[in-house]
């Protein structure tokens, strides 16, 4: 079955069946990243363009990784040594780019819409890296592979997502995912960090922490994003640790095989307790290593090795 999409922008975009493709996609390229040569030449020829406004450290180097390993050159672009420190405009940076005839652009910038956007004036694949506060696409792959590894069949799972929602692309992405593939959502953080509306099946706003995490199968954690301002939608970090943090007794609350995520970075013992992630009852490492093979994925698909 072909990929018809020259891109990759929403999660709402996909399809239950194409999420799916993805995911077997990258479970087979997963199993590069266990050999001694971790390198293929299925993207030989092909270039992409990694275009990072906005800082990045496990996104930017996993997409990096993957096209090396998928044998696809890379070209980097660093923004405070770009033209657009000199007020060169986003459509400028991307035509000039296009020149240069790249196969691929993996874009993260902090306007929401702003990969929508690059995806209508080049006729290279575009890759939504995070946009703002709309949506982190690979990162809701990467957090579907990560629940689907555990616990197979996401239909009717209780999972329980709490933090700064409002703010959070990563929440958006995975609100649209994990209800299209049947999950039930609970969501809990301050009231004013939560989404002003919800248009979703399957989406829930819970009252207190204890009715989000019980009987929880799966747990993500979110952090405070001093970068979009948060602080002034709360009263103090002190007051978010006391009531919106993970604890181990909370964590009590939840299903027996319970497993917690993090889009990471983590600000420890603000979001989840130091002592969750230090005895290794987090899957935060795992999603990092999924995100490479996710990522593979992504770029194998759109850059037209498997359209008809």
């Amino acid at each position: 079955m072909s990929f018809d999409k020259k891109d990759l922008i929403s999660i709402n975009d996909l399809t239950r069946s194409d999420i799916y493709r993805f995911i077997e996609t990258a479970k087979e390229f997963k199993k590069i990243s266990l050999k001694d040569i971790k390198k293929v030449p299925t993207l030989r020829g092909k270039t992409v363009v990694n275009l990072f406004y906005e800082p990045s450290t496990r996104t930017k180097a996993s997409f990096e990784i993957a096209q090396k390993r998928l044998s696809a050159d890379s070209l980097n672009v660093s923004i405070s040594q770009s033209s657009v420190v000199k007020g060169e405009s986003l459509k400028d940076t991307i035509l000039n780019l296009e020149s240069m005839k790249p196969d691929a652009f993996v874009i993260r910038h902090q306007e929401s819409g702003a990969s929508y956007f690059v995806s209508k004036i080049t006729k290279a694949s575009t890759i939504n890296a995070g946009d703002g506060i709309n949506e982190h696409p690979t990162q809701c792959l990467s957090d579907i592979m990560t629940i689907m590894e555990e616990k197979k069949d996401i239909a009717s799972l209780k999972v329980a997502i709490i933090g700064d929602i409002y703010h959070s692309r990563v929440a958006r992405s995975d609100i649209y995912g994990l209800s299209k593939l049947g999950a039930e959502i609970y969501l809990y953080g301050p009231y004013s960090l939560l989404p002003r509306s919800l248009d979703t099946q399957n989406v829930r706003i819970a009252g207190n922490m204890e009715e989000a995490v019980k009987n929880a199968d799966v747990i993500i954690m979110l952090r405070i994003q001093r970068e979009r301002a948060s602080y002034y939608f709360i009263p103090s970090i002190e007051e978010y640790r006391n009531f919106f943090r993970l604890t181990r007794g909370l964590l009590s609350l939840a299903s027996k095989n319970v497993i917690v995520l993090h889009p990471g970075p983590v600000n420890r013992d603000v979001e989840i307790a130091g002592s969750i992630i230090d005895e290794n009852r987090t899957r935060i490492l795992k999603q990092v290593e999924n995100g490479v093979a996710v990522r593979m994925a992504c770029l194998y698909i759109l850059l037209g090795v498997q359209k008809n």
